[in-house]
């Protein structure tokens, strides 16, 4: 038996698992549920730790978030993984203003938790699910809770405030910044791989079904283009990103469309999805003929190249940009047209770098900034946020066959 850390990432549309040795933060196994609640939904990318590609989940198989992590702990029990497991980390979205680090999970944590399903209605049912499904499947193990608000703690209060009463501001209504995991983690690999660059001025562009941008400055959040909600600053698989206020008062007075029907327009019918009348995923879009199709890549691009330039001012220049997350990562045409009119900053990047699966670098030697694909890896900063808040320097508890199978009062 091996001590083993599982962390489970709920995203909008995917859930992604990983079990980490707990000595060494070493991989053993990792999947991913892609696709969720759409047609043509897929489980695949189930691997052990050699990496060695499983056909458990049948690619082509639908199923929803629900239905994703039944197979995840099945696949476990089946693979006699399941009581190797000592903690649980969790992915949750939104902490508010309470949560600014990892925490322990309780009954209170996980109300509180719960509590901020308004905030971001996409994420956060989600990742309260995946927390009451692990206390049900594997007992009396730890669970900890680590935030994507909590890297953006760093930033000025002026860059987390909005222009109203200040009543509001302490009331809650701040801007909290997303994907803050992801950043995390690109913060740690520029560390140990490009440490001179981290010092300085950094974008990071996690793009994918949800996309932000974060302005980092000695590794530390000093800009986003998510606030309140996951809604802000860039267009994504399918909500809107940045939006005149007048819209929605317009919707509501003069189209009378309620609360309920402005957010699943904005949550859920806009963005890629919207602009291109054909699918949330990029891939689609980018095999898709059509003028739609065409506009729906140019819109996005244009945004994240707008985005990029007010980072770049909240930082007062660029040194770095850094490409991560699902787009990020895997599409070069969206890289290419990203970055073409961006020589203004600095920024060039060699056509032969920039292609699937790139190296690391791929801006040219005479780009004034370094630009970076790194591949994203919340997964990795979970588990280590959770291994920070075992018991050290004692062996971790493992719980029995009878704790594992007893039924537990779970709060939801």
């Amino acid at each position: 038996m091996m001590n083993s850390i599982l962390t489970l990432n709920a995203g909008s549309s995917s859930i992604k698992f990983a079990l980490f040795d707990a000595a060494s933060l070493t991989l053993r196994a990792t999947g991913q549920a892609d696709r969720l609640g759409a047609e043509g939904a897929f489980c695949a990318r189930l691997a052990d730790a050699s990496f060695t590609e499983r056909s458990d989940w049948s690619a082509g198989l639908a199923c929803d978030h629900a239905g994703a992590l039944s197979m995840i702990f099945d696949w476990l029990q089946h693979h006699d993984l399941a009581d190797d497991v000592v903690a649980a980390g969790h992915r949750v979205v939104h902490g508010g203003q309470h949560f600014t680090g990892p925490v322990r999970i309780d009954a209170v944590t996980l109300d509180q938790i719960a509590a901020l399903c308004p905030i971001a209605p996409l994420h956060q049912p989600h990742n309260v699910a995946g927390i009451v499904a692990a206390r049900s499947q594997l007992g009396h193990v730890a669970q900890v809770a680590t935030f994507d608000t909590a890297f953006h703690r760093t930033q000025p209060r002026i860059n987390r405030m909005y222009g109203l009463p200040r009543a509001y501001f302490e009331d809650g209504i701040q801007r909290y910044g997303m994907h803050g995991l992801s950043f995390e983690h690109i913060a740690e690999v520029m560390k140990q791989s490009f440490p001179r660059a981290l010092e300085g001025r950094v974008v990071v562009a996690h793009l994918g079904n949800g996309a932000s941008l974060c302005a980092m400055r000695n590794g530390r959040s000093v800009a986003s283009t998510m606030g309140f909600t996951v809604l802000d600053g860039l267009a994504m698989g399918t909500r809107c990103g940045q939006l005149d206020p007048g819209v929605l008062l317009y919707l509501m007075q003069h189209k009378g469309m309620s609360a309920e029907q402005i957010a699943e327009l904005l949550y859920r019918r806009s963005g890629l999805l919207g602009l291109s009348g054909l699918s949330n995923d990029l891939r689609t879009i980018e095999h898709a003929c059509t003028g739609d199709a065409s506009e729906a890549q140019a819109y996005f691009a244009e945004r994240v190249r707008r985005e990029i330039g007010a980072m770049a001012a909240a930082l007062g220049g660029l040194d770095a940009l850094v490409f991560t997350g699902g787009i990020g990562e895997n599409s070069p045409a969206m890289r290419s047209r990203i970055t073409a009119e961006l020589g203004w900053l600095g920024v060039e990047i060699d056509p032969a770098l920039n292609r699937p699966r790139p190296p690391a670098q791929i801006s040219s030697n005479n780009s004034g900034v370094l630009t970076l694909c790194i591949p994203a890896n919340e997964e990795r900063t979970i588990a280590k946020h959770t291994l920070s808040l075992l018991p050290k320097h004692a062996s971790l508890p493992r719980p029995s066959k009878s704790a594992m199978n007893a039924p537990q009062a779970v709060p939801v």
